[in-house]
């Protein structure tokens, strides 16, 4: 991998296509294609499978039930206090949802639950930093950068997963 590359490819997911991104450092970015807000890919990237074959194989271990954390290097771009709260979200077991006045307690800015929303639907990394596993404080589930239908379905997996349900079907 050339480490001044950014590299990109595709792959099929039971929640629809996924872009995934990467440099030499790791993991940049996990796209949906039914995305809230629509990215595309920059002129200088390359669209390569062999650089994303490590994220791409620990995903579909995930859509299959076969693994509950992924050991990737990641190499999300954002605020200091946008990285704060997406390492936090790395620590929320597979299976369980936490309120977003939780996220904020456990990174010590128990006020500041909106700004840990706002670096929440931020996450560049959805799934591997597992922002779907945060919910209302009612329970609701809010907004997600992949669609309410998807943060649905990656719940619903999960609780069957856990449970030991191993039919996982698409969404």
């Amino acid at each position: 991998m050339n480490a001044d590359t950014t590299y990109y490819d595709e792959m099929d997911s039971p929640v629809g296509t996924l872009r995934l991104v990467a440099d030499s450092h790791g993991l940049r970015e996990i796209w949906f294609e039914r995305q809230r807000h629509p990215k595309q890919a920059h002129a200088g990237w390359v669209r390569a499978a062999a650089p994303l074959k490590f994220a791409r194989v620990q995903l579909e271990e995930y859509f299959a039930g076969e693994r509950q954390h992924f050991e990737l290097p990641l190499h999300p771009v954002g605020t200091p206090f946008q990285l704060e709260v997406w390492e936090e979200l790395g620590r929320i077991p597979y299976g369980i949802t936490i309120s977003y006045g939780e996220l904020a307690r456990r990174i010590d800015k128990p006020l500041a639950v909106r700004a840990v929303g706002a670096a929440n639907g931020r996450n560049p990394l959805p799934i591997v930093l597992p922002c779907h596993r945060v919910i209302g404080a009612d329970g609701s589930l809010t907004g997600f950068g992949g669609g309410l239908p998807t943060k649905r379905y990656l719940l619903a997996m999960e609780d069957r997963v856990a449970r030991g349900d191993l039919f996982i079907g698409p969404m």
